[in-house]
Order: C-alpha cells, then structure tokens, then sequence
C-alpha cells in the first residue's frame, strides 16, 4: 500500500466538515448505507453489556443500532459537524471528535470495533487496524463493511460513466484506492499483519431505492466527498454527458414506480485472540 497522503487527510476532512454535505449524506446515502448495519454488527458479535466503538460514525447510525442491543456504544469521528449531527440526532449515546488512527482509549478496553464505509475515506486504513487490535480486549472483534467490486453496479456505474466520459486523472489528492478492500484477499492480507485472525468475509446484499433516474447524480454531488470532486473536476460536456449516462444507466433498474439499484457490500470481520 502507498505511503498515506496527509493532503489526502485534509481533503477528506474539510469536505465532512461541511455541513452541507453531511446532511446530503444523511439525506440521501443513509438509506442505503445502514442497510448494512446489521449485518456489520452481527459480523463483529456485538451483544448486550459490550462496549463497542463505532469508528467514522458519521450521523452515528451504527453506534445507535449498537446501543439498541443492549451496548454501552461510543461513536468517534474526525469532523467535528458529523458528531454535532450525531449527538443532534442520538442525544443520550457518547459521540466523540477523534482520529480513526489514533484512537483515544486505552490497550484492550473495547469489546468490539466496528466501521460502516468508514475505512474508504482513511489515508491510512492498515493504521486503523492496528489501532483497533491496540484498543480490543483478546477475544475482541473487528468489522467493518465496504462497497463490492465496480463491477457489480453501485458506484461502478458512476466510476465507469467518468471513464467513458470524462477523466479519472483529474488534480485530487491521491489516496487508497476506493476498491481496495473489496477485494477479500486485501482484507484478509490486511487484518493479519495487523495481528487480526479468522477472517470471514461475506458479501451483502443491499437495494439503493431512488425516485428518479437522476438521483444518483444528484446523491454523489450533493452527499459525498471524493466522489463529488470528482464529477465537479469535469469539464461542463463532459460532466452533462456523464450525468446523462448515469441517467441511462440508473433507468435500467425501474421497478414499481421508482428505481432500484443494487449496492452489494462486503463485510469483513476478525478477531484478536
């Protein structure tokens, strides 16, 4: 993996720090992305009496889920207008303004960690994970969840419009790749030299339901970092034919009056013996 990018830090952390764009998220990528919740909280074991960390909680949805099992849950993230949002929307959970690769607790004090789509927008995810095994109890688990390969629709469709329309090497600050743990061998390679055993990784299903073709144009512009950037870097053409053809691309999948987008995600789970 390349050397972490602080530039690329600070990108992320200036574009989730605006208060637009965390509630673009909340508006418009929540209802997809916390499908995933459950899935990512049975991965990571999490019952009742534990003490879990939700890392890059956003809105705090994977933390409140948490907490409705019966956790005593903590939510950390680095902007400090998502954990205003959080601590907004969940008054009686503990959200704090932290680094994911720094984490402020103690050697072995958590039960389990947990990420959802938090680790695509880390300089450093492998950073993150020894900081996670640092901070778990042994027997202690992490997990996390990812988008699925580009090719299985989601945001392929818009990576792919760009490519055919547009430029992907356009001036943003580098950063991991946005696929890099949809690949299980990654993961798996990742969890393990950060001192991590008995990966499972497993694919979940997940349907992005939007009311009009363009609705996902108008989601990625209005509720995402990189992804956003990377469309408005376009040229004016090249940006409209781009739209457009993620409007061809998300009318294929009508369904009932609206539009039905698969969104596969990969869960990947470990544990700290």
């Amino acid at each position: 993996m390349a050397e972490p990018n602080p530039s690329f830090r600070a990108f992320e952390h200036q574009g989730w720090s605006a208060e637009t764009v965390a509630a673009g998220y909340h508006d418009h990528l929540s209802p997809v992305t916390t499908q995933a919740i459950e899935a990512l909280l049975d991965a990571a074991g999490v019952t009742r009496g534990m003490r879990v960390l939700d890392v890059a909680t956003g809105a705090g949805y994977a933390a409140a889920a948490a907490a409705g099992r019966g956790a005593d849950a903590i939510g950390i993230d680095f902007s400090a207008t998502q954990v205003a949002l959080a601590r907004r929307l969940y008054p009686d959970l503990d959200f704090r303004e932290g680094d994911a690769e720094a984490l402020p607790f103690p050697d072995g004090s958590l039960d389990a960690g947990v990420s959802n789509f938090g680790v695509l927008h880390f300089p450093d995810p492998d950073a993150f994970l020894r900081e996670a095994f640092r901070v778990l109890r042994p027997g202690g688990r992490i997990a996390f969840s990812v988008w699925a390969p580009r090719d299985r629709a989601g945001f392929g469709l818009v990576y792919g419009a760009v490519q055919a329309h547009g430029r992907m090497d356009v001036p943003l600050p580098p950063g991991p790749s946005f696929f890099l743990f949809s690949d299980p061998a990654q993961c798996e390679n990742s969890l393990a030299a950060a001192g991590f055993r008995s990966a499972t990784v497993a694919t979940v299903p997940l349907v992005w339901r939007l009311a009009s073709p363009d609705g996902l144009f108008e989601a990625i512009m209005k509720g995402s970092v990189r992804a956003a950037a990377l469309l408005q870097a376009q040229t004016p053409e090249a940006l409209a034919a781009i739209r457009n053809a993620m409007r061809q691309a998300v009318a294929a999948y009508a369904r009932d009056g609206a539009f039905e987008l698969p969104m596969p995600a990969i869960v990947t789970a470990a544990k700290k013996l």
